[in-house]
């Protein structure tokens, strides 16, 4: 995750925005609930707006293949702003099955990025037995072997975990992830409850601000906040993060998951 900025034009949306929905949907983070409340398969369904403008659509699917528990998550740009800025971002977490986890542990975690001419290519493959995680890059062929805890999530895995735990408002929850090749403690904060109404409908929401200090879906600079349903789904229905300009917001409105 990197905390490079990306825009739409000049000086428009940065690099937070898109990036920030396919990683974090970001990336990535958060929870309430007792034990896996969201139910497998699963497919949340996003607009991407920029003050109000419609800036892409997102997707956000867990699913089990060939035995495995697969997460998928893909932003594209809108059609208006690929002509000057084309943004496709596929970020994929396979996982196994531990029993220290309700929803296992990532296996192997990949990206690939295209926002304008900018590209990012890597995977990682996790062997928790050993503690190790093997890092590379495929556009430059970089190749690392990095520390890792039992518990080190991926970005992408990590908001599936959280989605598991039990959620208090004014208390914190921490994790750690492996991200840009380093190891990150994260805070999820707890805010408050809230009642919000999107195009789906009005929702009971409990409202939580992960404070990811890596680089890419946000930094220490960086403000996100996430709505979730407070009932079991826990459903992500409203993300918002701060730009340099205006803000970004992830709207969920759509897509196959319990009702």
């Amino acid at each position: 995750m990197n905390i490079k900025r990306f825009f739409f034009g000049s000086s428009v949306i940065n690099r937070t925005g898109l990036t920030l929905f396919a990683l974090l949907l970001i990336t990535s983070l958060f929870p309430r609930g007792n034990a896996a409340a969201f139910t497998v398969p699963e497919k949340l369904v996003y607009d991407l707006t920029w003050t109000g403008i419609k800036a892409g659509t997102a997707t956000q699917e867990i699913f089990i293949e060939k035995g495995e528990t697969r997460i998928v998550s893909i932003a594209r740009s809108a059609d208006w702003i690929s002509v000057f800025f084309p943004v496709e971002d596929r970020i994929e977490s396979v996982l196994s099955s531990n029993p220290d986890s309700k929803i296992g542990l990532p296996k192997s975690y990949s990206l690939k990025i295209r926002e304008g001419s900018h590209r990012r290519d890597k995977e990682i493959h996790f062997n928790h037995s050993q503690g190790m995680a093997h890092y590379k890059d495929n556009l430059n062929n970089d190749k690392r072997e990095i520390p890792i805890s039992s518990s080190t999530l991926d970005t992408l895995s990590s908001f599936y975990f959280v989605r598991t735990l039990k959620l208090e408002v004014g208390k914190s929850v921490f994790l750690t992830i492996l991200d840009n090749m380093k190891i990150w403690k994260v805070e999820v904060q707890v805010l408050r409850k809230e009642k919000i109404k999107t195009k789906l409908g009005t929702f009971d929401t409990i409202v939580i601000r992960p404070l990811m200090h890596s680089e890419g879906i946000m930094d220490k600079k960086g403000e996100m906040f996430i709505w979730l349903t407070d009932d079991s789904r826990l459903l992500p229905v409203k993300m918002k993060t701060k730009v340099k300009v205006g803000s970004v917001t992830a709207t969920l409105v759509g897509g196959s998951f319990q009702h």
